[in-house]
C-alpha cells in the first residue's frame, strides 16, 4: 500500500484475514507539530497540523467477547484476546494502542463487545509524527460510531490521551490526539492545552510557494521510557518551586526572577517552555498578518531552544536543521518529543530537490543512516472513509 490510504485496499486486506467484509473503515492522520514542543503537558499552547499520512482500521463487530487483531506490519499474525479479561497488565506491543482505547471506553461505560480489526498505517513509527495517536484516534472514532457512544471530538481526544498515559505508559499531553481529531484540510490547529479550546488557523503553504519537508532521521524514540519523563518531571519541579499551577502561568518577564530560584538545569527547562509558549502565540499572529513566509525565524529559534535549553535534540536532527538552513530554508526545527524522530524544514517548492539532496549527502558524509525525506500537506482529521 502507498503513503495515501486506499479504503478499498484496507477492506480487502481485512477480508483476506477474516473471511468477511468489515462494517467500515476509519482513518486518522499523523501530525507534524509546526511549533510548541513539550508545552502541552504544561497547559500551554501548541500549533500542530495533520499530515497526509494516516492510520486506518477496518472493523467488524462480533457477537462474543473475543477480539482478533492483525496489522499490515510486523509478523502479520492474528492476535486473539478475551475482552472479558482485558486489563492494563495484559496489553503489549502494537495491540496496546487499539486495545488501550477499548479499555478506556469500557472504563467510561461504553460497551464495545467483540470485534475483528485490521490495521494499516502509513505514518512512520518512532519518527515523531504521532503514529500511536493516529491509531488511537482511528480506533476511538470507529467505536464511537459502532457503539453509538455519542462522544464529542474533545472527549475522544481525552480517550486517546488516557490510553497513551495509562495503558502504553507514555506521559504525553493532548497535542497529538487533538491534531489527529480536530484537524482540517489546509489548516493548523491552535490549541490551548489548559482549556482544550481550539481554533483552526489557515496554513496555505501552496499559495505562498512553500512546502514543509519532513526529515525522518531514523533515530527512533520511545516516549514511555527515558528522557521524556525526566523533562516532564523537571517542568513539574519548576512549577512547584515557582509556586504556580503549571508553567503556563510563567511569562517571559518572570524569567529573570525565576533564574534566581531554580537550579541551572531546571531553569533552562523552564525557559524553554516559557519562551516556546510565546513563540506559538507569535506564530499564530504572524500567520494571520503575513502568512507562512514570515514564521521561519520562530521555527529556527524553537529548535535552538530545544537543542540547548531542553536538550532533546540529537546530532542527526541538528544536522538536518543546519543543512536545510544552509540551503536557504525559511526556517527549520526538530519536531515531536525529541531524542530522535524527525526535523521539519519550511522551504520553497522549487528548492525541494536541492534541499533533499544536500541533507542526504550531509548524512552520508557524517556516517549516519540515510534519512527518509518527504513533503507533507495539512490534511483533514479522523473520519470514516468507507
Amino acid at each position: 500500500m502507498s503513503a495515501s490510504i486506499d479504503a478499498s485496499q484496507v477492506a480487502l486486506a481485512f477480508e483476506e484475514h477474516f473471511g468477511a467484509t468489515p462494517d467500515g473503515v476509519w482513518s486518522a492522520p499523523g501530525r507534524v507539530n509546526l511549533i510548541g514542543e513539550h508545552t502541552d503537558y504544561n497547559e500551554g499552547f501548541v500549533l500542530p497540523f495533520a499530515i497526509d499520512r494516516a492510520a486506518a482500521v477496518a472493523i467488524r463487530q462480533r457477537d462474543d467477547m473475543t477480539a482478533r487483531l492483525v496489522s499490515s506490519f510486523g509478523d502479520s499474525e492474528v492476535v486473539t484476546v478475551d475482552l472479558s479479561t482485558l486489563s492494563r497488565d495484559t496489553m503489549s506491543g502494537w495491540t496496546a494502542y487499539p486495545l488501550g482505547v477499548v479499555w478506556v471506553l469500557d472504563q467510561m461505560g461504553v460497551a464495545i463487545g467483540g470485534f475483528d480489526l485490521f490495521l494499516h498505517s502509513t505514518v512512520p513509527s518512532g519518527a515523531g509524527l504521532s503514529s500511536s495517536a493516529a491509531i488511537e484516534c482511528a480506533v476511538a472514532t470507529a467505536f464511537n460510531e459502532l457503539a453509538a457512544a455519542g462522544l464529542s471530538q474533545n472527549e475522544l481526544v481525552l480517550v486517546g490521551q488516557r490510553a497513551e498515559n495509562e495503558v502504553v505508559g507514555a506521559p504525553t499531553g493532548i497535542l497529538d490526539q487533538s491534531a489527529s481529531l480536530l484537524a482540517s484540510d489546509g489548516h493548523a490547529v491552535f490549541l490551548d492545552c489548559r482549556t482544550q479550546e481550539s481554533q483552526l488557523v489557515p496554513l496555505d503553504l501552496a499559495a505562498a510557494g512553500l512546502l514543509i519537508l519532513v526529515v525522518d532521521t531514523k533515530v527512533t524514540h520511545a516516549h514511555a521510557t527515558g528522557g521524556y519523563a525526566a523533562r516532564r518531571a523537571s517542568c513539574e519541579l519548576g512549577a512547584e518551586v515557582l509556586g504556580v499551577k503549571s508553567l503556563r502561568d510563567v511569562s517571559t518577564a518572570d524569567l529573570p526572577e525565576a533564574s534566581g530560584l531554580l537550579d541551572e538545569e531546571t531553569f533552562r527547562r523552564v525557559r524553554h517552555i516559557v519562551t516556546e509558549n510565546q513563540r506559538v502565540l507569535d506564530t499564530v499572529q504572524l500567520l494571520a498578518d503575513a502568512g507562512p513566509v514570515a514564521i521561519g525565524d520562530l521555527l529556527t529559534a524553537s529548535h535552538v531552544s530545544m537543542r540547548d535549553d531542553f536538550e532533546i535534540s540529537c546530532p542527526e536532527l541538528d544536522l538536518a536543521v543546519d543543512t536545510a538552513l544552509a540551503q536557504g530554508a525559511v526556517g527549520a526545527r526538530m519536531t515531536g518529543g525529541g531524542f530522535g524522530g524527525s526535523a521539519i524544514a519550511l522551504i520553497s517548492v522549487k528548492s525541494e530537490a536541492a534541499v533533499s539532496a544536500a541533507i542526504l549527502n550531509a548524512f552520508a558524509t557524517a556516517g549516519f543512516t540515510a534519512p527518509d525525506i518527504f513533503a507533507v500537506s495539512p490534511a483533514p482529521g479522523a473520519r470514516k472513509i468507507s
